[in-house]
């Protein structure tokens, strides 16, 4: 950790990225929180730059605590300030669900200005788990379970994959050059028709500190050896939306497992759905819920202490 600075009262003081680093809350959201709603409010250098004690540090961590809670940041404050309530009141309805509500509408209508929007807000104010958790992945199960048949189904989905994949994929071009993490490949599954649970556990395997390398294509489960060693991979994680075909969670995924020298792992609905039938395999099966993914992910590989202390 570097070295705080020091004020007169030999109290520490922190800059912003070394906050970010140690609560895991980007430097964009913290100023958010403090510009917006005022729920934090460091001191200022000469300079103008931010400096935080460690009591703002703990209140950044109270409020993480609330919002994992569900509590919408426009409700935080008053809690904050009222700390006899110890129960988390009824998120109102123009909070997540309401923005639920707002960003199926959005991609129904590929309205790409209101996606935007929606992205931009919900990851500048609350930490990334946390808009995966109770925005994204929601809404993502919400359209595969209306996606059918019916004529601009498949448009309504390309639309919102390539949308993800440019504002994701410049995501992570500017994470992986601060990571720390080991290197994670992340491959399609061969049968899987789309990318959104993909691109997700991307942007959750990113914010966790790991280093990732997207493919957009799957890739012949013959070179998957070469790609790991070529990438420097420590790990591949598959991710999918559908059951996928029996053969291939049965056998063949398996069979790579043991040809790998790194852990394999799978999440997404399909992880979920072929739970039971991997159970005896090397791959490492971490389910849907993205968060509890990624921690089990970090068990089979390992970050640096500096990447943990997120």
């Amino acid at each position: 950790m570097s070295d705080p600075s020091q004020h007169a009262g030999d109290t520490p003081l922190y800059p912003i990225r070394e906050v970010s680093r140690l609560t895991g809350v980007n430097s964009v959201t913290l100023r958010a929180w403090e510009r917006r709603y005022g729920l934090i409010k460091p001191q200022r250098t000469p300079k103008g730059h931010r400096l935080y004690a460690r009591e703002d540090i703990e209140r950044v961590e109270q409020i993480l605590q609330w919002l994992n809670r569900g509590v919408p940041v426009s409700q935080v404050r008053e809690l904050l300030d009222r700390p006899e309530v110890s129960e988390a009141p009824m998120a109102d309805a123009s909070d997540w669900p309401g923005q639920h509500a707002q960003l199926v509408t959005a991609v129904e209508a590929m309205d790409l200005a209101r996606l935007e929007t929606l992205y931009a807000q919900s990851l500048s104010l609350y930490p990334v788990p946390v808009c995966i958790a109770e925005l994204w992945a929601p809404a993502v199960r919400e359209l595969e379970e209306r996606w059918g048949e019916k004529l601009g189904d498949t448009l309504q989905r390309l639309s919102l994959e390539a949308f993800l994949r440019t504002r994701i994929g410049t995501r992570l071009l500017h994470a992986n050059a601060r990571a720390r993490g080991p290197v994670l490949l992340m491959v399609p599954m061969p049968d899987d028709p789309g990318t959104l649970w993909r691109l997700l556990a991307a942007l959750a395997a990113s914010d966790y500190g790991y280093r990732v390398e997207l493919l957009d294509t799957a890739l012949p489960f013959g070179e998957m050896p070469l790609a790991v060693e070529a990438l420097g991979a420590g790990g591949v994680l598959m991710a999918g939306s559908h059951a996928g075909r029996s053969d291939l969670v049965r056998r063949q995924l398996p069979r790579l497992a043991e040809q790998l020298e790194v852990p394999l792992a799978l999440c997404g609905p399909v992880a979920r759905i072929r739970e039971t039938d991997l159970e005896e395999s090397r791959v490492a099966v971490l389910g849907d819920d993205l968060d509890q993914a990624m921690m089990e992910l970090s068990i089979l590989l390992p970050l640096t202490r500096l990447a943990l202390t997120k």
